[in-house]
Protein backbone atom coordinates (compact mmCIF):
# COMPACT_ATOMS: atom_id res chain seq x y z
CA UNK A 1 0.00 0.00 0.00
CA UNK A 2 1.69 3.23 -1.11
CA UNK A 3 1.74 5.62 1.45
CA UNK A 4 0.18 9.18 1.51
CA UNK A 5 1.85 10.49 4.18
CA UNK A 6 6.00 9.49 5.21
CA UNK A 7 7.23 10.64 8.53
CA UNK A 8 10.85 9.72 9.03
CA UNK A 9 13.01 10.69 12.10
CA UNK A 10 10.74 13.18 12.92
CA UNK A 11 12.25 15.27 15.77
CA UNK A 12 11.11 18.11 17.66
CA UNK A 13 12.74 19.87 20.54
CA UNK A 14 11.70 23.08 22.25
CA UNK A 15 14.86 25.34 24.06
CA UNK A 16 14.24 26.95 27.47
CA UNK A 17 17.21 28.69 27.32
CA UNK A 18 20.60 27.88 29.68
CA UNK A 19 21.11 24.55 28.07
CA UNK A 20 17.95 22.91 28.71
CA UNK A 21 15.99 21.54 25.63
CA UNK A 22 12.40 19.86 26.03
CA UNK A 23 12.72 16.44 24.16
CA UNK A 24 9.32 16.37 23.20
CA UNK A 25 8.91 14.72 19.70
CA UNK A 26 12.39 12.34 18.76
CA UNK A 27 12.70 10.54 16.14
CA UNK A 28 8.99 9.04 15.22
CA UNK A 29 8.63 7.45 11.96
CA UNK A 30 5.38 6.82 10.45
CA UNK A 31 3.67 6.10 7.04
CA UNK A 32 -0.08 6.52 6.41
CA UNK A 33 -1.70 5.32 3.37
CA UNK A 34 -3.95 6.90 1.33
CA UNK A 35 -7.46 6.14 3.10
CA UNK A 36 -6.03 5.33 6.13
CA UNK A 37 -7.22 6.47 9.64
CA UNK A 38 -3.88 5.76 11.89
CA UNK A 39 -5.40 6.83 15.89
CA UNK A 40 -2.30 7.78 18.07
CA UNK A 41 -2.81 7.33 21.64
CA UNK A 42 -0.65 7.94 24.93
CA UNK A 43 -0.78 9.98 28.04
CA UNK A 44 -1.21 13.93 28.34
CA UNK A 45 2.29 15.28 27.18
CA UNK A 46 3.78 11.85 25.65
CA UNK A 47 4.09 14.49 22.34
CA UNK A 48 1.14 13.17 20.36
CA UNK A 49 -0.16 16.87 19.39
CA UNK A 50 3.31 18.26 19.06
CA UNK A 51 3.84 15.49 16.34
CA UNK A 52 0.42 16.14 14.55
CA UNK A 53 1.05 19.95 14.64
CA UNK A 54 4.56 19.21 13.30
CA UNK A 55 3.46 17.30 10.55
CA UNK A 56 1.10 19.93 9.28
CA UNK A 57 4.23 22.92 9.30
CA UNK A 58 2.67 24.43 13.08
CA UNK A 59 6.19 23.38 14.60
CA UNK A 60 9.41 23.53 12.73
CA UNK A 61 10.96 19.89 12.60
CA UNK A 62 14.70 19.84 14.43
CA UNK A 63 15.33 16.78 12.52
CA UNK A 64 13.60 14.67 10.19
CA UNK A 65 12.07 14.89 6.79
CA UNK A 66 8.16 14.90 6.10
CA UNK A 67 6.90 13.52 2.46
CA UNK A 68 2.94 14.28 1.48
CA UNK A 69 2.55 12.44 -1.92
CA UNK A 70 6.56 11.78 -1.96
CA UNK A 71 7.20 15.60 -2.01
CA UNK A 72 9.48 16.72 0.82
CA UNK A 73 7.97 19.15 2.97
CA UNK A 74 10.04 21.96 4.22
CA UNK A 75 11.33 22.29 7.44
CA UNK A 76 10.02 25.62 8.33
CA UNK A 77 7.03 27.01 7.00
CA UNK A 78 6.82 30.63 5.61
CA UNK A 79 3.41 32.52 4.82
CA UNK A 80 4.15 31.16 0.95
CA UNK A 81 4.08 27.63 2.30
CA UNK A 82 1.25 27.80 4.56
CA UNK A 83 -0.84 29.11 1.81
CA UNK A 84 0.66 26.03 -0.83
CA UNK A 85 0.07 23.12 2.15
CA UNK A 86 -2.71 24.47 3.30
CA UNK A 87 -5.01 23.14 0.42
CA UNK A 88 -3.64 19.73 1.40
CA UNK A 89 -3.50 19.46 4.65
CA UNK A 90 -5.74 20.51 7.49
CA UNK A 91 -5.97 20.15 11.09
CA UNK A 92 -8.94 19.56 13.90
CA UNK A 93 -8.40 21.38 16.79
CA UNK A 94 -9.00 19.82 20.36
CA UNK A 95 -10.87 22.85 22.14
CA UNK A 96 -14.10 23.87 19.91
CA UNK A 97 -14.31 27.04 22.29
CA UNK A 98 -10.76 28.81 21.44
CA UNK A 99 -10.65 27.42 17.79
CA UNK A 100 -13.28 29.46 16.47
CA UNK A 101 -12.89 33.17 16.30
CA UNK A 102 -15.91 35.16 18.60
CA UNK A 103 -15.54 38.10 16.24
CA UNK A 104 -16.97 36.07 13.15
CA UNK A 105 -19.85 34.24 12.36
CA UNK A 106 -19.62 30.98 11.78
CA UNK A 107 -20.36 31.47 7.78
CA UNK A 108 -17.35 33.76 7.70
CA UNK A 109 -15.06 30.92 9.64
CA UNK A 110 -15.97 27.77 7.39
CA UNK A 111 -15.55 29.80 4.26
CA UNK A 112 -12.63 31.57 5.27
CA UNK A 113 -9.94 28.69 3.43
CA UNK A 114 -11.67 28.87 0.18
CA UNK A 115 -12.03 33.01 0.15
CA UNK A 116 -8.36 33.33 0.94
CA UNK A 117 -7.22 30.87 -1.42
CA UNK A 118 -9.81 32.38 -3.90
CA UNK A 119 -11.43 29.01 -4.73
CA UNK A 120 -15.01 30.54 -4.37
CA UNK A 121 -16.59 34.08 -3.82
CA UNK A 122 -20.25 35.60 -3.22
CA UNK A 123 -22.98 33.35 -4.18
CA UNK A 124 -20.67 30.38 -4.82
CA UNK A 125 -19.19 30.78 -1.52
CA UNK A 126 -22.30 30.86 0.49
CA UNK A 127 -23.69 27.95 -1.56
CA UNK A 128 -20.25 26.17 -0.09
CA UNK A 129 -20.44 26.74 3.47
CA UNK A 130 -24.14 26.13 3.64
CA UNK A 131 -23.56 23.14 2.28
CA UNK A 132 -20.65 21.93 4.24
CA UNK A 133 -22.74 22.85 7.21
CA UNK A 134 -25.62 20.50 6.14
CA UNK A 135 -22.88 18.03 5.41
CA UNK A 136 -21.84 18.06 9.57
CA UNK A 137 -25.29 17.52 10.67
CA UNK A 138 -26.09 22.02 11.27
CA UNK A 139 -28.25 24.49 9.51
CA UNK A 140 -27.77 26.86 6.83
CA UNK A 141 -29.29 29.40 8.54
CA UNK A 142 -26.47 28.56 11.33
CA UNK A 143 -24.23 30.61 9.42
CA UNK A 144 -25.26 34.13 10.06
CA UNK A 145 -24.64 33.03 13.72
CA UNK A 146 -21.56 33.58 16.23
CA UNK A 147 -19.51 30.77 17.77
CA UNK A 148 -20.81 31.39 21.19
CA UNK A 149 -24.58 30.56 20.38
CA UNK A 150 -23.01 26.70 20.16
CA UNK A 151 -22.75 24.05 22.46
CA UNK A 152 -19.32 22.45 21.79
CA UNK A 153 -20.42 19.77 20.27
CA UNK A 154 -21.91 22.17 17.42
CA UNK A 155 -18.82 24.35 17.79
CA UNK A 156 -16.84 20.90 16.62
CA UNK A 157 -18.71 20.33 14.21
CA UNK A 158 -18.09 23.72 12.50
CA UNK A 159 -14.18 23.49 13.16
CA UNK A 160 -14.86 20.19 11.05
CA UNK A 161 -16.41 21.79 8.16
CA UNK A 162 -13.84 24.65 8.38
CA UNK A 163 -11.09 22.16 8.03
CA UNK A 164 -13.01 19.31 5.58
CA UNK A 165 -14.45 22.57 3.01
CA UNK A 166 -10.81 23.04 1.62
CA UNK A 167 -10.81 18.85 0.45
CA UNK A 168 -7.81 18.11 1.80
CA UNK A 169 -5.75 15.14 1.35
CA UNK A 170 -4.43 14.74 5.10
CA UNK A 171 -6.29 15.76 8.44
CA UNK A 172 -4.68 15.62 11.78
CA UNK A 173 -7.63 15.24 14.05
CA UNK A 174 -5.88 16.85 17.42
CA UNK A 175 -8.06 15.12 20.44
CA UNK A 176 -11.38 16.51 18.71
CA UNK A 177 -13.53 15.01 21.24
CA UNK A 178 -11.89 15.32 24.27
CA UNK A 179 -13.66 18.76 25.39
CA UNK A 180 -16.51 17.32 24.71
CA UNK A 181 -19.36 15.29 27.08
CA UNK A 182 -19.64 11.44 26.22
CA UNK A 183 -22.61 11.44 24.47
CA UNK A 184 -21.32 14.07 22.07
CA UNK A 185 -18.04 12.14 21.50
CA UNK A 186 -19.89 9.37 20.25
CA UNK A 187 -21.93 11.68 17.92
CA UNK A 188 -18.30 13.27 16.38
CA UNK A 189 -17.17 9.84 16.15
CA UNK A 190 -19.40 8.69 13.56
CA UNK A 191 -19.44 11.90 11.94
CA UNK A 192 -15.42 11.58 11.66
CA UNK A 193 -15.82 8.11 10.35
CA UNK A 194 -18.70 8.46 8.00
CA UNK A 195 -16.67 11.81 5.87
CA UNK A 196 -13.92 9.53 6.38
CA UNK A 197 -15.62 6.95 3.91
CA UNK A 198 -17.59 9.53 1.86
CA UNK A 199 -14.73 11.77 1.02
CA UNK A 200 -12.12 9.14 1.09
CA UNK A 201 -9.64 10.89 3.74
CA UNK A 202 -6.19 10.42 5.09
CA UNK A 203 -6.18 10.58 9.18
CA UNK A 204 -4.04 11.10 12.12
CA UNK A 205 -6.33 10.82 14.94
CA UNK A 206 -5.17 11.63 18.38
CA UNK A 207 -6.97 10.56 21.43
CA UNK A 208 -6.85 9.78 25.04
CA UNK A 209 -9.83 7.01 24.94
CA UNK A 210 -8.66 3.74 23.34
CA UNK A 211 -11.83 2.55 22.54
CA UNK A 212 -13.24 5.21 20.51
CA UNK A 213 -9.96 5.56 18.82
CA UNK A 214 -10.23 1.35 18.15
CA UNK A 215 -13.81 2.02 16.64
CA UNK A 216 -12.65 5.02 13.93
CA UNK A 217 -8.83 3.56 13.53
CA UNK A 218 -7.22 1.33 10.96
CA UNK A 219 -4.06 1.16 13.11
CA UNK A 220 -3.12 2.31 16.00
CA UNK A 221 0.18 3.88 17.13
CA UNK A 222 1.31 4.39 20.71
CA UNK A 223 3.40 6.93 21.84
CA UNK A 224 5.86 7.59 24.93
CA UNK A 225 7.61 10.56 26.41
CA UNK A 226 8.64 11.52 22.80
CA UNK A 227 8.84 7.71 21.23
CA UNK A 228 7.07 5.57 19.51
CA UNK A 229 6.71 2.33 21.82
CA UNK A 230 3.79 0.39 19.27
CA UNK A 231 2.10 -0.08 16.02
CA UNK A 232 -0.32 -2.32 14.72
CA UNK A 233 -3.78 -3.02 13.56
CA UNK A 234 -6.18 -1.38 15.97
CA UNK A 235 -7.56 -4.33 16.93
CA UNK A 236 -4.51 -6.69 17.28
CA UNK A 237 -3.22 -3.29 19.52
CA UNK A 238 -6.49 -3.26 21.67
CA UNK A 239 -7.40 -6.67 22.19
CA UNK A 240 -3.32 -8.15 22.27
CA UNK A 241 -0.74 -4.96 23.47
CA UNK A 242 2.52 -6.43 23.24
CA UNK A 243 4.61 -3.24 25.10
CA UNK A 244 4.53 -3.30 28.62
CA UNK A 245 3.21 0.29 28.39
CA UNK A 246 0.35 -0.52 25.88
CA UNK A 247 -0.50 -2.93 28.37
CA UNK A 248 -0.88 -0.61 31.20
CA UNK A 249 -2.98 1.73 28.99
CA UNK A 250 -5.42 -0.90 28.16
CA UNK A 251 -5.81 -1.82 31.55
CA UNK A 252 -6.59 1.98 32.59
CA UNK A 253 -9.36 2.22 29.82
CA UNK A 254 -12.98 1.60 31.79
CA UNK A 255 -14.55 -1.52 30.16
CA UNK A 256 -18.59 -0.32 29.58
CA UNK A 257 -19.55 -3.43 30.97
CA UNK A 258 -19.84 -3.64 35.48
CA UNK A 259 -19.32 -6.80 35.65
CA UNK A 260 -16.17 -7.32 33.47
CA UNK A 261 -14.88 -3.81 34.52
CA UNK A 262 -15.41 -5.47 38.32
CA UNK A 263 -13.24 -8.83 37.36
CA UNK A 264 -10.82 -6.97 35.25
CA UNK A 265 -7.41 -7.58 36.77
CA UNK A 266 -5.13 -4.05 37.07
CA UNK A 267 -1.82 -3.37 36.31
CA UNK A 268 0.19 -1.11 38.99
CA UNK A 269 2.32 1.44 37.24
CA UNK A 270 5.11 2.27 39.46
CA UNK A 271 7.86 5.29 39.68
CA UNK A 272 7.74 9.06 38.11
CA UNK A 273 7.52 9.52 34.32
CA UNK A 274 10.52 10.66 33.43
CA UNK A 275 11.44 14.19 33.00
CA UNK A 276 11.33 14.90 28.50
CA UNK A 277 14.11 17.86 29.47
CA UNK A 278 16.53 15.39 31.02
CA UNK A 279 15.32 11.68 29.60
CA UNK A 280 16.97 8.96 30.63
CA UNK A 281 18.74 6.33 28.40
CA UNK A 282 17.79 3.13 27.06
CA UNK A 283 13.73 2.50 27.36
CA UNK A 284 12.11 5.56 28.55
CA UNK A 285 9.61 3.44 30.30
CA UNK A 286 12.52 1.24 32.23
CA UNK A 287 11.28 3.42 35.00
CA UNK A 288 8.02 2.20 35.43
CA UNK A 289 8.10 -0.87 34.05
CA UNK A 290 7.81 -3.86 35.99
CA UNK A 291 9.87 -6.20 33.88
CA UNK A 292 12.57 -4.18 32.80
CA UNK A 293 16.10 -5.12 32.64
CA UNK A 294 19.32 -3.88 32.87
CA UNK A 295 19.50 -4.22 28.78
CA UNK A 296 16.01 -2.22 28.96
CA UNK A 297 17.79 0.85 31.33
CA UNK A 298 20.77 0.91 29.48
CA UNK A 299 19.80 0.65 25.47
CA UNK A 300 17.26 1.79 23.44
CA UNK A 301 15.18 -0.60 22.66
CA UNK A 302 14.29 -0.09 18.30
CA UNK A 303 11.44 -0.47 16.52
CA UNK A 304 11.27 -3.59 14.96
CA UNK A 305 8.94 -5.79 12.97
CA UNK A 306 7.12 -9.17 15.34
CA UNK A 307 4.90 -11.15 13.79
CA UNK A 308 1.95 -12.64 16.17
CA UNK A 309 1.16 -16.49 16.08
CA UNK A 310 -1.83 -15.71 13.68
CA UNK A 311 0.51 -13.81 11.22
CA UNK A 312 -0.23 -10.90 12.18
CA UNK A 313 2.67 -8.40 11.75
CA UNK A 314 3.20 -4.67 14.26
CA UNK A 315 6.03 -3.01 15.50
CA UNK A 316 6.87 -2.75 18.80
CA UNK A 317 10.30 -0.61 20.59
CA UNK A 318 10.85 -3.60 23.34
CA UNK A 319 13.99 -5.67 24.31
CA UNK A 320 11.42 -8.34 25.71
CA UNK A 321 8.82 -8.92 23.32
CA UNK A 322 10.09 -12.18 21.07
CA UNK A 323 10.61 -11.35 17.20
CA UNK A 324 7.44 -14.27 16.81
CA UNK A 325 4.79 -14.56 18.99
Amino acid sequence: MTALLSARGVTKHFDLGRGRVVHAVDDVSLEIAEREIVGLVGESGSGKSTFGKTLVGLHDKTRGEVELEGERLPRRYDAAAFRRYARRMQMIFQDPYSSLNPRMTVGEIVGEGLRLHERARGARLREEVGSWLERVGLDRAHAARYPHEFSGGQRQRVGIARALIMKPKFVVCDEPISALDVSVQAQIVRLLAELKESLGLTMLFIAHDLSMVRYVSDRMAVMYLGSLVELGPADAVYFKPLHPYTQTLIASNPEPDPRSERNRTAIAVKGEIASPVNPPPGCRFASRCPHATDECRAVTPRLRTVVDADGTERRVACHLVPDRG
